[in-house]
């Protein structure tokens, strides 16, 4: 509890600050001999008069820990120091970490108590802002500033030392005993990247124990230790400020300022801070050095530090006060393992339905097919001679048709878009799963191929190879009358080779199918490398043109079966093929008619290119799909996806496209020569508008193909969405935000329209009280009907600054527009050191500053304010849960795939033990 203006109005009268661990009690200090004591006499009504002396009353501020105590400073009533030995001699006890200061907190403590219980009555009465010129050393300030203040992630003790002790045995090995101090940063745990930041801590630990040469030995390292993981604010404030005076005359110069400013972003990747380092240095000291002396002191320091942001307080209060919402509801409860067992069964079942349903229908229809063709040539003669491994060759034979079928359905993306879109389908089928169901498809397929082979091969033919006449003689319809005598006879038939070519080519599909080859995982020397990428996994797909022309023949060439009505091979394939067939012959059809122009280029840090075009004729999408695109300059055939980043109501279609592979390094390289440097005001690295009427760049032709469905469309069925980006994986986020800041427009518009209209309707002889008709809610009226969503929190985490600059344009128009709050956006630079370490400080300062003084953040270059390192999710979907409760939460993820497990869970779990429903999507990245 903070309440300093106490202090002001009743400061002879006992009152006292209670700032969690650290407490100001004003009282009378009483001498006696021998004995060095200080008591705080607490009158017992705060509003009686005093007429002692004000010097007779001092104002102690303690700083208490769980171990120590310590005296931050003593003054008088009047606020003048206190010159004591007595005083200097209890102030030197306090802070000794000893029995005598554990036993001082105890006794302090009920004085704590019946004085904080005394001033809480005083703020109910009385709230007055604090007084100006007085640095905030409360709770909440000075626990900002400590967290902005830790030069080391961990602390813990004895065990922490002992680790740095090891390290510096194994670095010293060769230097008898003397750290040097390259050495220094990966001796006390910090990375590569912080080398320089931590040459400087070196520098400035050494300067105030007057050690030179460039070495410490161990003794001068545990002394660094202690200093820099010692935790109280004033030893990290005197570290910090260390560093910054490199020149230890106890003042700060801009040029030192600009030092630290560019040492800080190096360590954090933050190129354009580094290249503005003098307009920070100066806004800075424009802030701290008021009356322009050319230098700061520590004390500015430490103001700047103890301005904590009340943002960050409130939050920070509002999650323990949600933490203790959920945490029964969150904790595990005891019960035995069947109950367990049980209820994680049920959980799965509630998540994953749609999912168990279809795969249990699929699974039983090839387990009556694998049974209906085991039992079929069980009974037939063939049995006699092949025995049970014919009935499993035909049953895994006939599985493999069905799959071979149905593999097909999950990529016919125009069928699918049509079922989502204008069928009730996707409520019961998971069409957002396809490409999973695909590769699922896939494996089975690879299973019955291998069955199928394994069968004929090492159990079949050696069993006709070596039956006897009377054996054979059944098998003569099939074989011939005479017997063969070698495999080469089996595999020199249509048969035979059919099936080899389609194993082998279905092998090739398949490795440069997976993630090691598809991603670019696996290092191949050349010329074996242009087996990875996605150019590769692409060609080999198409393999399967000849894999189901060879399968159809393989069908009516086989060996047991002569009827044409029993070979059913081709009846399976039809219709999928067909379909299949008539998907492509559209999609070359409408890409065909459905020219673009392009309208801008712009590369981007990060190695992101932007393509602005103009829409088709008739060319409708919904935010969150995604539309093929094709440049015939750099292959002719290749069709790549890439997510629409537009919104549905702008006069363009854009994407965002990362050069991860090989096809986006020669797109991004055949734009780039017709690209120069941007014009004073215009974003990207490089640049190229068209310009009604003047000469434009030749740009290469481009097509597109779509739109196409995908899991992140469906975000307005939904009250309350949580959009999650990884790097590249905000592109169909970013078309959401727009949309739903264009939704709240038009329905803000709609709703003023239809009250104008109702002012104007009424007669001209309506009373001033007659009644007006009801008007719709929100979200109801008109064409918007279908818009639920009310509430929108956008997270993008990203590694690189220069990513900011892909929407950046963006984030300032929704910062702009969005005047009723709907959507909540948070940037996450994960270079940049979490928000509690010292080599982000100056950062977390600069931020601070620019954003108060200019509205800008200064790792973004948007409205947005960045945060550090990576989200809390757990404490996201509180939050969400808390400020949401009995809503429906989509939550849509787009990017790579480690953050899926821990969103999917979390989910799942907020889902079950909140009134919180989260749906996950994920978005196939």
């Amino acid at each position: 509890m903070q309440n300093s203006e106490g202090n002001n109005q009743y400061h002879h009268n006992s009152d006292s600050e209670v700032v969690g661990d650290r407490t100001s009690y004003s009282g009378p200090l009483n001498k006696r001999a021998g004995k060095k004591s200080a008591r705080f006499n607490i009158p017992e009504t705060s509003s009686r008069n005093s007429s002692a002396d004000a010097d007779d009353y001092v104002e102690i501020t303690l700083d208490v820990r769980e171990d120590s105590v310590a005296v931050h400073s003593v003054k008088t009533a009047g606020g003048g120091e206190v010159e004591d030995p007595e005083l200097a001699l209890l102030a030197r006890g306090l802070e000794k970490k000893s029995s005598f200061g554990s036993s001082v907190v105890r006794n302090a403590s009920s004085r704590i108590k019946q004085v904080s219980q005394e001033l809480k009555r005083l703020a109910s009465l009385t709230r007055r802002p604090h007084p100006p010129g007085r640095f905030d050393r409360t709770k909440s300030a000075a626990a900002h500033a400590l967290k902005g203040l830790k030069f080391i992630s961990k602390t813990d003790g004895g065990a922490a030392w002992a680790g740095v002790e090891k390290r510096f045995n194994d670095l010293t090995a060769a230097t008898n005993g003397l750290l040097p101090r390259s050495l220094f940063g990966e001796c006390i745990g910090m990375n590569k990247e912080s080398k320089e930041f931590a040459g400087e801590l070196f520098d400035a630990l050494a300067r105030r124990r007057n050690i030179s040469g460039g070495s410490i030995t161990k003794a001068h390292l545990k002394e660094f230790w202690d200093q820099i993981s010692d935790q109280s604010f004033d030893c990290r404030l005197q570290t910090f400020f260390d560093m910054v005076d490199k020149d230890a005359d106890g003042r700060i110069t801009e040029e030192e300022v600009k030092e630290i400013i560019t040492l800080s972003a190096s360590a954090n990747k933050l190129s354009n801070i580094q290249k503005q380092a003098d307009e920070y240095a100066r806004l800075i000291m424009e802030e701290l050095d008021p009356n322009e002396l050319g230098y700061i002191m520590i004390e500015n320091l430490e103001m700047l530090l103890l301005q904590g942001p009340s943002q960050s307080i409130r939050v920070g209060g509002e999650s323990r006060n949600l933490s203790k919402m959920l945490s029964e509801k969150l904790k595990p409860t005891q019960a035995n393992i069947v109950q367990r067992k049980y209820r994680d069964f049920n959980y799965f079942v509630q998540d994953n339905w749609q999912r168990v349903w279809v795969m249990a229908l699929w699974i039983g229809v090839m387990a009556g097919l694998f049974t209906y063709k085991y039992i079929q040539y069980k009974n037939r003669a063939v049995f006699g001679v092949m025995g049970h491994c014919v009935c499993m060759a035909k049953g895994a034979a006939e599985t493999l048709k069905l799959n071979m079928a149905i593999i097909l359905l999950p990529v016919c993306r125009n069928t699918i878009t049509w079922l989502r879109n204008k069928t009730r389908l996707g409520v019961a089928v998971p069409f957002d799963d396809n490409l999973n169901f695909h590769k699922v498809i896939a494996v089975a397929i690879a299973l019955a191929v291998g069955i199928h082979a394994i069968s004929h091969l090492a159990c079949d033919f050696p069993r006709i190879l070596n039956a006897s006449e009377e054996a054979y003689e059944p098998m003569e319809r099939f074989f011939g009358e005479d017997q063969p005598s070698s495999y080469w006879w089996f595999l020199k038939g249509w048969a035979g080779v059919t099936g080899i070519i389609m194993v082998v080519l279905m092998a090739i599909a398949f490795t440069l199918a997976s993630p090691w080859f598809r991603r670019n995982r696996v290092n191949l020397p050349k010329p074996l490398d242009k087996l990875t990428g996605f150019n590769a996994f692409w060609y080999s797909h198409h393999l399967f043109v000849i894999v189901y022309t060879l399968l159809v023949i393989h069908g009516i060439k086989i060996y047991l079966t002569h009827d044409w009505y029993k070979k059913t091979t081709w009846m399976y394939l039809a219709a999928p093929v067909i379909l299949y067939a008539g998907e492509r012959l559209i999609r070359a059809f409408r890409s065909s008619i459905k020219a673009v122009k392009i309208l801008k280029v712009a590369v981007y840090p990060g190695n992101v290119l932007t393509l602005h075009m103009s829409k088709p004729q008739g060319f409708k999408y919904k935010s969150g799909q995604y539309i093929f695109v094709n440049c015939a300059a750099v292959s002719p055939f290749e069709w790549h996806p890439f997510s629409i980043t537009s919104a549905p109501k702008d006069d363009y279609v854009s994407v965002h496209i990362r050069t991860l592979g090989d096809w986006t390094r020669q797109l991004k390289s055949v734009f780039s020569e017709v690209c120069q440097p941007p014009p004073t005001g215009k974003s990207g690295l490089l640049r190229a508008d068209f310009l009604q009427g003047e000469n434009n760049p030749n740009f290469p032709k481009v097509l597109i193909d779509g739109p196409y469905g995908a899991p992140t469309q469906d975000y307005k069925d939904y009250d309350v969405v949580l959009l999650v980006g990884l790097g590249i994986g905000a592109t169909p986020m970013i078309s959401v935000v727009k949309d739903i800041v264009n939704n709240m427009k038009a329905i803000d518009e709609e709703e003023n329209s239809l009250e104008n209209g109702e002012m104007t309707s009424l007669p001209s002889n309506a009373s001033p009280l007659t009644p007006m008709p009801k008007k719709k809610p929100v979200g109801q009226s008109g064409r918007h009907n279908n818009f639920k969503t009310s509430r929108a929190y956008f997270y993008w985490v990203t590694r690189e600054q220069g990513s900011f600059d892909w929407f950046k344009g963006v984030m300032n128009e929704v910062a702009e527009m969005d005047y009723k709050g709907v959507i909540e956006m948070h940037n996450y630079c994960t270079s940049v050191y979490e928000e509690g370490d010292a080599r982000s400080a100056l950062i977390t300062m600069l931020q601070s500053l620019n954003h108060a003084k200019n509205g800008v953040d200064v790792v973004s270059g948007t409205r947005v304010k960045s945060h550090f390192a990576k989200p809390n999710w757990r404490t996201v979907y509180k939050r969400i849960a808390l400020n949401h409760p009995n809503s429906r939460v989509g939550v849509f993820y787009c990017g790579a795939p480690p953050p899926v497990k821990e969103l999917r869970q979390l989910a799942s779990d907020f889902s079950h033990k909140t009134n919180t429903k989260f749906e996950f999507h994920k978005e196939n990245f």
